[in-house]
């Protein structure tokens, strides 16, 4: 299997992320990325690439243009106006407020782009963005070109970012980016298979309307988990989506035996819209030592899950997202990987 990485990557990473009332260590860090490139290597996966640069005009055509300008340009828009700490955003249009004017100061328009407060913009930010988009376009053209599958070891991940807003440590979305290169490609439909622990909202939300990508997502119901606000096993797609999105909350405690029963049922659906190719936003954090997750997968169950995965028989791209029990991050990627190409 291909992989494609960025060292870019690290230049992002917040020294601070807000979690129960205190500035901690962000959970989404660059060593995150070393045990999983650690285990690669381990485990005899060496064919790993640098990516191309990044397709703009794909990215551009996905994304609200001034949402794009505003991730290239908030760094220095910060300290122009005098602000000397990372950019975290301290207030949101919420219910009965303007929501379609972007503020020009940039304190309020941090607020009016990002989702969740929890994830900080740094200098490096949208380097790293872009060079996490570029390894997802890179896996992608890997596939496309006759790959079985590709892995894109995407850092920062992508799921929860939509077309106009970031959070949950997500700027630009690397998953929905190779559903549409692929579809770009002449697939006629695509599915994104969501297995992180935390709902795929950003994802879900660019392709609610459309049936030509199906979006199924297995998470920690809304009710107790981030993102909280979506993520319902009622939100089914409107429109020419109607039917095209699935979703599996599941409750606190979840154990294997009932998360894999919600992979084949999500499994079922992806073959019967007739996909004919696939994209897996690959978290692990439903492990069961996962610091901000609440499900019990143990190691061997991420291996079972790449099998299953691999019964569709599709072109594959994996786009890693999240997984934040930093020393078993490595080993549960790898697991799902090695299940894939072993089945």
């Amino acid at each position: 299997m291909r992989i494609f990485y960025s060292e870019t990557h690290r230049r992002h990473f917040p020294q601070g992320e807000l979690n129960g009332g205190e500035l901690v260590t962000p959970f989404e860090r660059p060593s995150r990325v070393e045990y999983v490139l650690a285990r690669l290597k381990e485990r005899g996966l060496t064919d790993i690439n640098a990516p191309d640069a990044p397709d703009m005009a794909a990215i551009r055509a996905l994304c609200d243009p001034g949402y794009l300008d505003f991730l290239e340009t908030a760094w220095d828009d910060w300290v122009a106006e005098g602000f000397r700490g990372e950019i975290i955003a301290a207030s949101f249009p919420v219910r009965r407020m303007q929501m379609g004017r972007p503020p020009r100061n940039i304190d309020g328009k941090v607020g009016y782009y990002c989702l969740a407060a929890e994830t900080a913009i740094t200098n490096g930010t949208w380097e790293a963005a872009l060079s996490s988009a570029a390894s997802a376009q890179s896996a992608t053209r890997a596939v496309i070109a006759g790959e079985k599958a590709a892995f894109a070891l995407c850092r920062p991940p992508g799921h929860h970012a939509t077309a106009d807003m970031y959070g949950g440590y997500c700027f630009l979305n690397n998953a929905a980016l190779a559903a549409e290169q692929l579809r770009a490609s002449g697939a006629g439909k695509v599915a994104v298979l969501d297995i992180d622990f935390h709902h795929g909202n950003g994802t879900q939300d660019i392709f609610y309307d459309r049936g030509d990508v199906f979006f199924a997502s297995l998470h920690g119901a809304p009710e107790d988990a981030f993102p909280y606000f979506l993520g319902y096993a009622d939100e089914t797609g409107t429109g020419d989506g109607d039917g095209a999105t699935a979703n599996f909350p599941m409750a606190p405690g979840t154990p294997y035996s009932e998360w894999s029963q919600a992979l084949d049922q999500a499994i079922a659906r992806i073959r019967a819209h007739g996909a004919e190719a696939l994209v897996v936003s690959l978290g692990v954090d439903a492990y069961k030592d996962d610091p901000i997750s609440f499900f019990k997968l143990d190691s061997p169950d991420f291996t079972d899950a790449g099998r299953r995965i691999a019964t569709l028989g599709l072109p594959t791209v994996f786009c890693m997202e999240g997984g934040y029990a930093i020393e078993a991050v490595g080993i549960n990627t790898v697991n799902v990987l090695e299940g894939f190409e072993g089945a």
